[in-house]
């Protein structure tokens, strides 16, 4: 049976729910010329992934088991693998004379927004043990953490900015604290608030920013083509 307390720390299930469908649904809509059948695999094996895991922890993250940590892990890697299949793609398009300029720039977009919350997931994956080991498992023995959020330094800053401090309150990231993170170091092409700590979540962090970078270039190049500039 799952204590009060333990259910009232838990995190919620949906937000991250929410970010997985937002990305399959714009991983599947991408034009047909993007890996058509790949896509609908991608997306068909996403939705059927993320089912046994809701049946697990419907509303909260109050329980896991080793192939619920298997399937999210998974699931989250599967939808970087195959948006990052799609923005190769998408750059040899780009760098096609006879493309389809509008569509390339919204399936831009969509690889792009998709990019941002696959590696969220990502991230939110595989830090301190995944969402369910950082709010129940205590600090001691928490796994090693894979970022640094300022709220876990800033317990000595002043009054009002340390009353928000892990220390000071027990918090704890959330998936919308990685999506942002996630977000700025795809616009940015560098850490920001949160810093990485391991080596994969370097290699993580620098992927991301390599294929915004990349796509950002080859963004502005094209539709200055359309442009005639």
């Amino acid at each position: 049976m799952i204590s009060v307390e333990m259910q009232s720390r838990a995190e919620h299930r949906w937000p991250a729910v929410i970010g997985l469908l937002a990305a399959l649904g714009l991983y599947g809509t991408l034009p047909t010329t993007f890996l058509p059948g790949v896509r609908y695999v991608v997306v068909v094996v996403g939705l059927g992934l993320l089912i046994p895991l809701v049946v697990l922890n419907p509303r909260r993250l109050t329980r896991e088991t080793r192939w619920s940590r298997i399937l999210s892990i998974g699931q989250a890697l599967l939808l970087v693998v195959a948006n990052e299949a799609a923005l190769v793609q998408l750059v040899i398009a780009l760098t096609t004379t006879n493309s389809n300029g509008p569509t390339l720039l919204l399936a831009a977009l969509q690889v792009w927004v998709t990019n941002v919350i696959a590696f969220a997931l990502v991230y939110w994956e595989l830090d301190r043990g995944g969402p369910v080991s950082r709010r129940h498992t205590p600090r001691p023995h928490l796994p090693r953490a894979d970022f640094r959020f300022p709220q876990d330094e800033d317990h000595d800053a002043v009054k009002e900015v340390a009353a928000r401090s892990s220390v000071k309150t027990g918090w704890t990231a959330a998936f919308i604290d990685y999506l942002y993170f996630s977000l700025s170091n795809s616009m940015a092409f560098s850490p920001t608030d949160t810093m990485p700590l391991s080596a994969r979540a370097k290699g993580l962090m620098g992927l991301e920013a390599f294929g915004g970078f990349v796509l950002l270039a080859l963004v502005i190049a094209h539709a200055v083509s359309l442009l005639g500039l």
